[in-house]
């Protein structure tokens, strides 16, 4: 809290306190006094070293310009790294996801899901997976738009063709909106992983609880079988090369009907949308650009 600050911005106190990094809320004295967030980041690891991820997360948002990505507004560092400059943003999609007596509306759902499809398809344009999409990423303003924020994971990706060589750590995203390949341990996987974790929360959203709430691993693939069903070669013929698919054995499963799974009041095409991206076959979940908002 007492690090450098340039003096165009009047510190007003700690708003949270991540895995990575402090964030503070200050006053942009040079910008109409201006909130902003300020996410203070160490340079390196505990161990000593650079941290790849800070470095990363600098990299993606230093070529971001898009409504629904958190734009990067300015940077300097400070005695513990570097700190960067965001726009302050009132609420997250977890907030807003907690509030019981403000439930989202079905308009509001469909709005906020048209708006991170349209952030992710943007970032997938720039050949970027984003690998951690959570309601807790998912930062909305006081004009109720929703951005992507928290590059931190982050990566540029090849096209498959490309990356007979290239792999990636399967340790990403929360378990909750982790998409099946990773669970299973694959290392070679694309931006399909971004789809399936916002079909998730697009599901949260409408059900009103996650879809998906595994405590472990192992139960949180179990979760998802016995919702898709157990996969089969015809539908996904990869499936039985990943890592740990045969280390792994659950009861077979014919699967449930989404209609059962959400209210009642929920349309065909909401439910038509979670069916395109929460799809066991990478290959076959829908893209951003596909969902045509």
């Amino acid at each position: 809290m007492d690090d450098y600050m340039p003096s165009r911005y009047q510190l007003l106190g700690r708003i949270g306190e991540g895995v990575h990094g402090v964030v503070v809320k200050a006053r942009d004295l040079q910008s109409d006094d201006k909130m902003v967030a300020i996410k203070k980041l160490s340079l390196r690891t505990k161990f000593g070293v650079i941290s790849l991820n800070t470095v990363r997360e600098i990299r993606a948002l230093q070529h971001c310009r898009c409504d629904n990505v958190l734009e990067l507004l300015d940077m300097y560092p400070d005695l513990a790294g570097i700190s960067l400059v965001f726009e302050y943003m009132p609420h997250t999609l977890y907030s807003k996801l907690k509030d019981e007596e403000n439930p989202l509306s079905r308009a509001t759902v469909r709005r906020y899901t048209g708006m991170l499809l349209k952030g992710l398809a943007y970032l997938h344009g720039l050949r970027l997976m984003h690998r951690d999409i959570k309601p807790a990423n998912l930062l909305i303003d006081r004009h109720d738009v929703l951005k992507i924020a928290d590059f931190g994971l982050a990566r540029i990706y090849t096209e498959p063709q490309q990356q007979s060589n290239k792999v990636y750590s399967p340790q990403v995203a929360t378990r909750w909106y982790r998409a099946p390949e990773i669970l299973w341990g694959c290392q070679r996987y694309g931006p399909s992983i971004d789809l399936w974790a916002s079909g998730a929360v697009c599901a949260e959203m409408l059900r009103g609880v996650p879809l998906f709430a595994g405590t472990t691993d192992i139960e949180q693939l179990a979760l998802v079988v016995r919702t898709l069903g157990t996969p089969n070669q015809k539908d996904w013929p990869e499936v039985r090369s990943l890592p740990d698919y045969n280390k792994i054995r659950f009861p077979n499963s014919r699967g449930e009907r989404w209609e059962d799974i959400f209210p009642s009041c929920t349309t065909r095409d909401e439910i038509s949308l979670v069916d395109g991206l929460v799809r066991y076959n990478p290959a076959k979940r829908l893209t951003a650009e596909e969902v045509g908002f």
